[in-house]
């Protein structure tokens, strides 16, 4: 980053323009173009803004933008790309322990019941069918007695 920032400030004074000069045209602070010329990258919190600023910085100086964002990104592929493994593995563990469920009746599974559940329903269930045909048969005899004959009045 120090090599971009280099060659943006050297293209700025070879073009007699003060960073106050710069910072008007193009609506940048001033503090983010010095910092851009630093090469302090840690000044900017979002890199996709830093990277909006070189683009337009390249252009105002009359630089190849393309051949400086692509520079740019050779530089965050070399940091980035430093982060050790085991330490990659060691956030994605941390994560798995944080990450909770979010239930919801939808995507929850049906929930399995004891055995002694389903042997109450249905004994509940043979009872009642129990019932009814006691229930029945009585109502089918008269008196005790299966009829048998029908009989008619006249």
């Amino acid at each position: 980053m120090n090599e971009i920032g280099s060659m943006l400030k050297e293209a700025r004074i070879a073009a007699g323009l003060s960073i106050k000069e710069a910072s008007e045209d193009l609506e940048i602070k001033d503090v983010e173009l010095e910092n851009i010329e630093d090469g302090s990258i840690g000044a900017f919190k979002d890199v996709y803004a830093l990277k909006d600023y070189l683009s337009n910085y390249a252009k105002y100086l009359g630089m190849d933008e393309n051949k400086i964002l692509d520079e740019f990104n050779e530089y965050l592929f070399e940091y980035t790309s430093k982060i050790p493994v085991k330490e990659i593995e060691k956030e994605l563990q941390e994560l798995k322990k944080e990450e909770t469920k979010i239930a919801s009746p939808y995507t929850i599974g049906p929930r399995k019941h004891k055995k002694s559940f389903y042997f109450i329903i249905y004994g509940a269930i043979f009872l009642v069918l129990l019932a009814l045909t006691i229930w029945s048969i009585r109502v089918i005899t008269v008196s005790n007695h299966v009829t048998t004959e029908i009989s008619y009045k006249k």
